[in-house]
């Protein structure tokens, strides 16, 4: 099952990153995880949130480029070894990982954002071996 996470491409420049949080905070949007990346001159900022239409809404009315992708988020068991075992799982299968961050909501639990090559494929290899994905009604709740 997928999710959403939003996008947004930012000047990479003071107070430019404070500016979208503002724009997120007064509208409610409520961030989960976050992965920032930059490059000389502009940063990809990727989030999690809780309403990522809302998000992307007034991001773009305040004059932000930004974007929804799929992504998965994996449920893992929160000891050494299991992000691996889940990697092993999804390299079997030839899928590449393009990108992946960590999400922890729980302390028994982590989460892990995660965008593959196929994004079908790599949900059916998961749910076959038991790796529980959150729903974006269940997102929405947390």
């Amino acid at each position: 099952m997928t999710s959403k996470q939003l996008s947004v491409f930012i000047e990479n420049r003071k107070g430019r990153l404070s500016e979208v949080l503002d724009v997120l905070k007064e509208n409610g949007v409520n961030i989960l995880s976050m992965s920032l990346a930059d490059t000389t001159e502009y940063g990809l900022l990727r989030l999690i949130v809780n309403d990522p239409a809302l998000g992307k809404e007034k991001l773009s009315s305040a004059g932000f480029s930004s974007l929804l992708s799929d992504v998965m988020i994996l449920k893992i068991p929160h000891v050494s070894g299991s992000l691996q075992q889940l990697l092993k799982l999804i390299e079997k299968a030839d899928i590449n990982v393009e990108y992946m961050y960590g999400l922890s909501i729980e302390k028994a639990e982590a989460y892990v954002v995660l965008k593959s090559s196929n994004a079908v494929k790599t949900e059916e290899v998961l749910k076959a071996n038991g790796v529980e994905t959150i729903s974006p009604d269940e997102l929405m709740k947390m």
